[in-house]
């Protein structure tokens, strides 16, 4: 099996930095232009069938991904994005900064002492529904000869590829930064186990925008 496991692309929220988590934002007309060009540079792989969290953003990803491709997608609530409950919306950077973006920040800054919100996700829950999705996958016999296609988002994709490193440390969450929006990583699953092959492939020709709190 191989899993190529894709963030979505810009929403108009990421480019004015609003915190999305379960909020339904779709693409922007740059994060469509990032989707194609990665589409472009994926349509020789022949995936055999996607997953995608059922949020706007990752589902037109993947969809604009697939193209023309006759291939089942299934949404996928184990791989949406973590949930901020009441910081969902808020500005945590430039002038239009809120006052709470410093306590949200903290999410990205020092994740060790990141208190999420009462209607919100912490990380560890974040990390135990994104790791039975990964790990009902990998056990699956039927899928072991298959190229899976999985749309997420920025920490959902990080809690992934954390557990498939061996790391789920709260405090190293963002050992290894953000992935950018449309970057793409190959995971091999062999026996039931799963390894990274070539992680944060970048397919478009701009230059890779990294989401910063500041």
């Amino acid at each position: 099996m191989m899993i190529y496991m894709i963030r979505h692309g810009e929403t108009e929220w990421n480019r004015i930095h609003k915190v999305q988590g379960h909020t339904d934002i779709p693409l922007n007309e740059y994060g469509r232009h990032l989707a194609e060009e990665t589409a472009e540079g994926m349509k020789e792989i022949p995936l055999d069938l996607g997953y995608t969290s059922p949020l706007l953003r990752a589902r037109e990803t993947a969809e604009i991904i697939i193209g023309s491709r006759d291939i089942p997608l299934y949404d996928e609530e184990r791989i949406k994005e973590i949930g901020f409950g009441r910081y969902e919306g808020m500005y945590t950077g430039g002038e239009n900064k809120d006052a709470q973006g410093e306590a949200f920040n903290r999410f990205f800054s020092d994740t060790a002492h990141y208190i999420p919100p009462e209607d919100a996700e912490t990380v560890e829950q974040l990390y135990e529904r994104t790791g039975d999705f990964l790990k009902e996958i990998c056990a699956r016999e039927d899928l072991a000869d298959k190229n899976i296609l999985v749309s997420t988002h920025g920490a959902a994709m990080t809690a992934l590829l954390n557990r498939i490193k061996g790391n789920l440390s709260v405090a190293d969450f963002w050992k290894d930064e953000v992935p950018p929006n449309c970057s793409v990583t190959m995971v091999e699953v062999k026996n039931g186990t799963a390894k990274i092959v070539k992680e944060g492939m970048i397919y478009y020709k701009e230059a890779v925008k990294h989401w910063k709190t500041v």
